[in-house]
């Protein structure tokens, strides 16, 4: 089968297409033929050497997929071949087939088109389930940074179904419209003072949860716009991986941090996340509660502009690559 292979970690170029062989599928795992693999920020972050998979997964790059079942286990019931999926992964994504385990399979929502449901799973599985574990509810108020990126553009319309008072960070006047229409109160230029502006929309009282993809650039502004009981999670380190923090203000606060990454987490806390997201995010998708966010395809062999075009901050919403 053609997958994207690296020799090296390093800048785009370093990708490339190779013949490799196609994997073999486990008693609980199903084989896709893939039609489209989303592309995620982890994905950068694996072609420069930052982000390694877990033991076991595929070394080749890629997060989530949509497809075909190509093959199913001698153990898999509940799938037939020919059948559409989409499939949240821990490696193995930019490939044209992927054995996956059954539980992080799923079917795609109803009048979602196979293309932009390879877009949907990993953005749907990360926020639901953070902002489950940090229980954020009706009345409660909730700022996302990216407002306009994947998980952002996401989170924004979720948190609104919660029945939360939303705001956003964007980098541009028509990013920060675009949260806007998407449902965020109000959004802020993260160029500018933006905790001066968050606590000023909120009467200096600041926010409940904060979902926060930039890790230790904005752990202190961050912990500096909770509201007392307030909770931050921190699920990416687009800003670095080491920051400081002042624990009085946070027991202060009597505030939680709290950081988690899907990708490593074991298989069946994957299935049930998958079984939750069907149950809960795809009735809203379906609805049309929640838009799918606007996308950016690319086809296969061009991946490496693919990968440049993520990176540049340039983009609004998903990027996928189609192999069809």
């Amino acid at each position: 089968m053609r997958a994207v292979v690296t020799d090296s970690f390093g800048d785009p170029e370093v990708l490339r297409m190779a013949e490799v062989p196609t994997p073999s599928v486990g008693a609980d795992e199903v084989l896709i033929r893939v039609v489209a693999s989303g592309v995620n920020r982890g994905d950068l972050l694996q072609r420069q050497g930052h982000y390694p998979p877990p033991p076991g997964a595929s070394d080749i790059i890629g997060l989530e997929v949509s497809g075909l079942i190509a093959a199913v286990g001698d153990a898999v019931e509940d799938w037939r071949v020919g059948e559409p999926c989409v499939a949240l992964l821990a490696g193995g994504g930019y490939a044209e087939y992927v054995a996956v385990p059954a539980g992080q399979v799923v079917r795609p929502p109803h009048g979602i088109d196979l293309v932009t449901a390879s877009g949907l799973i990993e953005v749907a599985a990360t926020v639901a389930s953070n902002l489950s574990r940090v229980g954020l509810g009706a009345g409660e108020t909730f700022l996302v940074h990216g407002g306009t990126g994947g998980v952002g553009s996401f989170a924004i319309q979720y948190a609104s179904t919660l029945g939360a008072r939303v705001f956003a960070t964007a980098g541009s006047p028509h990013k920060l419209a675009l949260c806007r229409e998407l449902g965020a109160q109000d959004a802020f230029d993260y160029h500018d003072d933006w905790p001066v502006a968050l606590r000023r929309a909120t009467d200096g009282r600041g926010v409940d949860v904060i979902l926060d993809v930039i890790g230790a650039k904005y752990l202190e502004p961050n912990v500096d716009a909770l509201a007392d009981d307030g909770r931050l999670v921190v699920i990416g380190l687009q800003g670095g991986r080491r920051g400081t923090l002042d624990l009085a203000k946070l027991l202060a606060k009597r505030g939680v941090v709290a950081a988690s990454t899907l990708r490593g987490r074991p298989a069946e806390q994957k299935a049930a996340i998958c079984a939750d997201v069907v149950a809960s995010v795809w009735p809203l998708i379906e609805s049309g509660r929640i838009r799918p966010a606007v996308e950016t395809r690319y086809p296969i062999e061009d991946v490496a502009d693919a990968h440049r075009r993520l990176a540049s901050g340039e983009s609004v919403g998903k990027i996928v690559l189609t192999w069809t």
